[in-house]
């Protein structure tokens, strides 16, 4: 039936009814196309004449009839010997020169560059592209070679290889830092687009547009970023402290009765006493800048009881309590307390008093 058909159809043709096939190859049997068949050419298309492996004749959008002034190189590949009358054997390749988009990218493996301000980092981005064919000749001597139907899946995988590989290239020749690639997305996809047709130019393909949907960091960088975000807006050490007590609170209060909330209210209890005492001056305080220029007061001498038959003496400071060894009112054994002690010790079991025991004999021993 291919072959009665061949006989009457004359008109060579496509109309794709696809969104995804590049090159189409007209179907004939044996190839037999007759002398003065229609060929009509859409736009968006090209038709490329391919004559016993040689490509003979390209032809863009419009209808031509199939002569031998049309066909020049084809008839004088063939050197027709019936007068040009007689159906002719070529095949005839269709070339879809529309923009295919839609076309998607990414990086499998994070693409690493080293960027001033964060040292070597590691970068993943995904986005999508158009691709336009330029030169349906060297398009099919170098991609689609005698596939009947060439189809945009079988060239996407190799495009995705080199967009990545040029992608780290782009951004380290770029000087952009991390921080501001987000804002700059659109340059580099132009800059990429301008890179990957220039490449792409020798096989007779295009990049018109390219775009970077996202470019993301690793999880530890976005988390010093956002911690150095955190410390900006507080200001200082100080003020990020206070920061992070109130974070705290806030927990505690989303968790009533949880482990945290002993720690928030305490957290809390601090701040408000910090912010009290920062914003009501105390009565007697000194001015900050009379602090400043004046020393602070000398502390004051520890106060000493002493327990000396069942009575309660002193206070003593410590040069009184040396006075008391000298003249026997302090022994080892006696009793002695000061404030923070929680009971009363005898004088040699107390670390302060070390020094004044030292000068005290111990007592004697048992008669036999």
């Amino acid at each position: 039936m291919d072959r009665i058909r061949g006989e009457f159809i004359d008109i060579v043709e496509w109309t794709d009814d696809s969104r995804d096939t590049i090159v189409w190859r007209f179907p004939r049997y044996e190839n037999e196309i007759k002398m003065g068949a229609r060929l009509v050419v859409r736009e968006s298309q090209t038709a490329v004449f391919v004559n016993e492996g040689v490509i003979a004749d390209v032809f863009t959008p419009g209808t031509y009839v199939l002569e031998t002034q049309n066909l020049p190189v084809l008839s004088t590949l063939k050197g027709w010997k019936y007068g040009f009358h007689s159906p002719f054997k070529a095949e005839v390749y269709f070339v879809n020169t529309r923009q295919f988009t839609n076309m998607k990218w990414g990086t499998q493996n994070p693409v690493i560059i080293r960027d001033a301000e964060f040292g070597m980092v590691r970068l993943r981005a995904f986005g999508a592209f158009t691709v336009r064919i330029t030169d349906a000749a060297a398009l099919l001597r170098d991609l689609a070679g005698t596939d009947p139907q060439f189809r945009t899946e079988e060239v996407q995988d190799f495009l995705r290889q080199l967009i990545v590989g040029r992608l780290s290239n782009a951004i380290a020749t770029a000087n952009v830092p991390v921080l501001d690639l987000a804002g700059r997305q659109d340059a580099l996809g132009a800059r990429l687009a301008g890179i990957l047709t220039e490449e792409l130019a020798p096989v007779g393909v295009s990049v018109p547009t390219f775009v970077i949907e996202n470019i993301s960091l690793p999880p530890e960088v976005e988390a010093a970023i956002d911690t150095r975000s955190r410390m900006a807006i507080a200001g200082d050490l100080d003020q990020y402290t206070k920061f992070q007590t109130a974070n705290a609170i806030g927990d505690a209060a989303r968790n009533p009765g949880g482990p945290g909330e002993g720690l928030g209210l305490g957290l809390g209890m601090a701040l408000g006493q910090r912010v009290a005492a920062g914003a009501a001056p105390q009565a007697g305080a000194v001015p900050q800048a009379a602090a400043v220029s004046a020393p602070p007061p000398l502390p004051s001498p520890a106060e000493w009881y002493v327990g000396a038959d069942g009575r309660q003496q002193g206070p003593y400071d410590l040069a009184a309590l040396s006075g008391l060894v000298g003249g026997g009112g302090l022994t080892r054994a006696t009793l002695v307390w000061r404030t923070g002690m929680s009971a009363w010790l005898p004088a040699e079991q107390v670390p302060e008093l070390a020094g004044l025991m030292s000068s005290v004999p111990p007592p004697l021993p048992p008669q036999a």
